[in-house]
């Protein structure tokens, strides 16, 4: 983080220095454009006669061309300065995306690696007391519920990261259907009841909720936005999921009671490899990836997707399908 922040120090400064540079440049060859101009005008004046029968128009001629060269210079000097600077200012803005992304990058090689040391440490400890310790059943299946539930962990970052890159492609290999969405939902309720038997998960649904879409991805939107919403709040706060219509147009509603998002990021946090706080110091896992990912699968379902605050506390997401089937 240092690092990038000297370097976008760097890029500031030598653009303000080259920008300024290059202003003052375009000025003094104005000034000096419009001296020689003037210089010409005087040499030319200097060169007429007073009793010269066509002195009066002559000199009107020379203050007419004197003005005209003024005006052109006048005209050249804001194109090439419109020009600098929106050039400059496309530089500027490009080179900084870049070394935030840069940034992101980083940050997202981080929590991948911390992903997936994880499960693969919890998976492997588990298995060695299996094998190495006598015990009874009830622990044995706590343990192997435990194993489940990173693998399961696993495949969803492993899905995530896939479903990216498929989706960025631009290429469609997904096979879209008619699908029951408040069915799917719940299915996908039911699977986080199970792997949280601890976390409180309230379902609702009304009318029809039938959607045209695919099904594997649908049911990744879902799991992101709920995994998004146990990881946020307090384990012992409720987790709401609504499923149905509003407005004649279908969606499915995931809220939760933790801290909620600040405004200035409410946008940011669909960003690919976007996470709010410091990549050092965050606590909560993730890479990124549920957020953006959802969005993608929003847009690809002709759909959205917004964050707005829960009351008293915490966030709802809602993701709306304009067209249903």
């Amino acid at each position: 983080m240092p690092s990038n922040k000297k370097k976008l120090a760097v890029v500031t400064i030598v653009y303000w220095v080259l920008l300024l540079y290059i202003v003052a440049a375009l000025v003094w060859w104005f000034i000096s454009l419009s001296n020689q101009n003037v210089a010409m005008t005087n040499l030319r004046m200097s060169d007429l006669k007073a009793d010269d029968p066509g002195y009066y128009q002559k000199v009107l001629d020379i203050l007419d061309a004197k003005k005209r060269k003024t005006a052109q210079y006048v005209g050249e000097g804001a194109i090439f300065m419109l020009l600098i600077i929106v050039g400059a200012v496309f530089v500027f803005r490009a080179t900084r995306r870049q070394l935030q992304l840069a940034q992101q990058q980083q940050n997202f090689m981080m929590a991948i690696t911390h992903e997936l040391k994880t499960p693969i440490a919890v998976t492997t400890l588990n298995l060695e007391t299996l094998q190495k310790r006598k015990l009874d059943d009830s622990q044995q299946q706590r343990l192997i519920g435990n194993t489940l539930q990173e693998a399961g962990r696993l495949n969803d970052l492993c899905n995530n990261i896939l479903l990216t890159s498929q989706l960025e492609s631009g290429v469609d290999r997904f096979t879209k259907e008619e699908l029951e969405l408040g069915t799917l939902a719940q299915d996908c309720v039911q699977q986080f009841r199970r792997r949280f038997p601890t976390r409180q998960i309230a379902f609702k649904t009304n009318e029809e909720t039938g959607v045209y879409g695919e099904q594997l991805l649908l049911q990744l939107l879902v799991n992101n936005l709920l995994e998004n919403a146990l990881k946020y709040s307090p384990k012992e706060r409720l987790v709401s999921v609504f499923v149905g219509q509003r407005a004649g147009k279908v969606v499915v509603q995931i809220s939760d009671e933790g801290n909620g998002i600040p405004d200035a990021e409410k946008q940011k946090v669909f960003d690919k490899f976007y996470r709010i706080g410091d990549e050092r110091t965050r606590t909560s896992k993730g890479t990124g990836l549920g957020l953006y990912l959802c969005k993608k699968i929003m847009k690809d379902h002709n759909g959205d997707i917004t964050v707005t605050d829960n009351q008293p506390s915490g966030s709802i997401f809602t993701a709306t399908f304009k067209s249903t089937c």
